[in-house]
């Protein structure tokens, strides 16, 4: 018997369904063309001295190190030039999230004319990186030659900072000891190398994915030094790829797609249940693989709703419709699981179809938490869950008022989204700030003067007592306050639920919020069943194994890895840090750590200019950072939570950062 209210994709190409169409490919811009190269000079090439002592030193130290290999992957646009005298030298703006299919590395490439038919080493010299960098996005002017001169201006304003990148600061560390750029550049540590934006971690030797978010791995070139020059081998093919898909097994089970039974059954195709299905493929799983879904599209970027209303479903895609099939991963969407009977292994669907499992990943992410008032049922008021509802909202906000009922970072990123686009926008909060609890209160009163600049209105404090409309329309919302706010559309960010009510009569075992219980493998209470992403609770090892449920995309990234390797007897354990960030009105806010119970908070920077990092302390140690225009602290941070380091409070007050930079105790 196959499914009927959902549909299937099996790796021979059955049906998907409407929703499953195939992921837009979204176009690139093209390149600029090249400027046409000058005549050459007459003159031989320049000499460069050799390396001082302190210098020879430190590249003897990285190759001992293994640092022999840079990764790659580039911004799928144009390419940004000049940085390190090429022509063509993206400096990527970092997105490891995976449905940008962007990564924070740069890559080598010259001008087509300097290609041979295969590859080609190209050299980089330091005199011309130096004074031919150029911001990010702003190519830089003069010969297109490798190996071409630079200009001779030596005035300082010639040469404008330049955003680093992580392989950006691998060669800049092989050039100059004592460059700028190292101390700003993204973090290196233990043989990897940390985003400083988005957190992810790639091996500096292979570029293979270490710590998530995201799904791909980074390419990489091969590199010689000699004295103060770095050779790096390429070829064309690879540097025009943004990405690298580590290498997959296929299904070879004959019955795949038209049997009852599977060896792996994931249940909730977020984050957390695709990364588990590709790391069975990655790890040699060539068995049967089901994914099902409520939802009616392929796994997609969720987290991304809340920040851009009017993306559409294609946009978020995570992979397209060809990869599940070229790796057969069968994808079941629209598909409601009723009962799991761990005693027989089986699910039932909600239309009668029934489907036996091996290995079972319960991964049901959570449900939006509605309102309880008068009213609530009315047309125009929304919880975001689908991107049909996103797009929903904005299409209806446009040009009219609108009431957000939660200050968190829904409820915010929202209203920052709206605040251009609609007539109105008015924030209802419980609380005295937004991310009071989660920020504190003076970087939560900070974030509100921000929003109050771009016209947002805020009532705290209160909550919602009344919805009030006409003929089913939502006209006005109503506080405890005896306060009433015109509204059309009204938009409910107050906290999830974990989507776990289909398991109360499984035998898995429940918390007292409904939430699924693991240990450190992502192993419930029932052998062969694993558990994975915002619905579990699991214990913390760098908070001393605290049992916690932090529902955040990174995440739900890790336990599906974690729970995968398990499946296979890998004996993996859960041991990363939590790392989010979130974006709202052009800026970014980067967060690491787990700082529930925090007692004190430490500010270092500026808040009123919104540049500032606040560590997170409970008792003399440091258990969170937050920051604002202070990149790549967060992640420098991070980095030294994974270690296992802990960091004490009276590290951070004096606002001496030498102990993050390895020049302090």
């Amino acid at each position: 018997m196959s499914p009927t209210a959902h549909h299937l994709l099996r790796p021979g190409g059955a049906v998907l369904g409407a929703a499953g169409s195939p992921a837009a490919v979204q176009p690139q811009r093209q390149p600029r063309p090249a400027r046409a190269s000058p005549p050459p000079r007459a003159r031989g090439p320049k000499r460069f001295p050799s390396p001082g002592p302190r210098r020879a030193q430190v590249l003897e130290q990285l190759q001992q190190d293994g640092i022999s290999s840079i990764s790659k992957a580039f911004r799928g646009s144009s390419p940004m030039g000049g940085a390190l005298g090429l022509r063509q030298l993206p400096i990527c703006a970092p997105a490891c999230r995976p449905s940008s299919g962007h990564s924070p590395w740069v890559a080598v490439s010259p001008s087509p004319n300097q290609w041979s038919s295969r590859s080609r080493w190209c050299c980089l010299r330091k005199n011309e990186a130096r004074r031919s960098c150029r911001p990010v996005g702003r190519a830089a002017p003069g010969p297109t030659r490798a190996t071409a001169r630079p200009a001779t201006s030596t005035r300082r304003s010639a040469c404008p900072p330049l955003t680093p990148t992580p392989a950006l600061r691998i060669v800049w560390r092989l050039l100059s000891a004592t460059s700028r750029i190292s101390r700003m550049a993204s973090v290196l540590s233990r043989g990897r190398v940390r985003c400083p934006w988005h957190g992810a971690c790639f091996n500096i030797s292979t570029g293979d994915l270490e710590d998530f978010p995201g799904l791909d791995s980074l390419h990489k070139f091969q590199v010689k030094i000699e004295k103060e020059k770095v050779y790096v081998r390429a070829s064309k093919q690879a540097l025009q790829l943004q990405r690298r898909t580590k290498v997959m097994a296929k299904c070879i089970s004959p019955s795949a797609g038209y049997s009852s039974s599977t060896n792996v059954l994931i249940v909730g195709a977020g984050a957390a249940g695709l990364v588990c299905a590709e790391t069975l493929r990655q790890e040699g799983f060539s068995d049967r693989i089901v994914l099902c879904t409520l939802d009616r599209h392929l796994p997609y970027d969720r987290p991304k709703l809340s920040k851009s209303l009017d993306t559409q479903p294609e946009q978020l895609a995570l992979r397209p419709k060809e990869f599940f099939r070229a790796y057969g991963i069968e994808v079941l969407t629209e598909a409601q699981v009723v009962t799991v009977d761990v005693r027989n292994k089986k699910v039932v669907f909600k239309d009668g179809f029934k489907l036996e499992y091996s290995k079972l990943l319960l991964a049901p992410g959570s449900s939006p938490r509605t309102l309880s008032c008068k009213g609530k049922e009315m047309e125009n008021v929304f919880t975001i869950r689908t991107p049909e509802d996103a797009n929903r909202v904005v299409r209806l906000a446009r040009g009219r008022n609108v009431v957000i009922v939660g200050a968190g970072f829904l409820g915010m990123e929202v209203a920052a989204y709206l605040t251009e686009k609609a007539h109105s926008v008015s924030v209802v909060e419980l609380e005295e700030t937004p991310f009071r609890r989660f920020l504190g209160e003076r970087v939560g009163r900070a974030l509100m003067k921000m929003f109050e600049n771009n016209r947002v209105k805020f009532y705290m404090q209160t909550e919602v007592s009344e919805l009030r409309g006409q003929e089913g329309k939502l006209k006005e919302v109503v506080l405890k306050s005896s306060k009433v706010v015109r509204a059309d559309v009204c938009v409910v960010g107050i906290g999830a639920v974990a989507a776990t009510g289909f398991l109360r009569q499984s035998g898995i075992g429940l918390d007292s919020r409904g939430f699924i219980p693991v240990n450190k493998m992502m192993q419930t209470n029932v052998p062969g069943v694993f558990a994975a992403g915002d619905a579990v609770t699991f214990p913390l090892a760098w908070r001393n194994n605290r049992k916690v449920n932090i529902p955040h995309w990174q995440m739900a990234h890790a336990q599906g890895r974690v729970a995968a390797q398990n499946m296979l007897a890998q004996e993996a354990e859960m041991n990363t840090v939590p790392y989010l960030w979130t974006a709202m009105f052009g800026k970014s806010l980067r967060y690491a750590g787990y700082g529930e119970g925090f007692d004190d908070v430490i500010i270092q920077g500026d808040l009123e200019e919104l540049k500032f990092v606040a560590f997170y302390t409970k008792g003399d140690e440091v258990i969170a950072v937050a920051s604002m225009n202070y990149d790549p602290i967060v992640s420098k941070v991070a980095e030294v939570l994974a270690s296992g380091r802990a960091i004490r409070k009276r590290e951070v007050e004096t606002g001496d950062m030498s102990w993050l930079t390895g020049k302090g105790s």
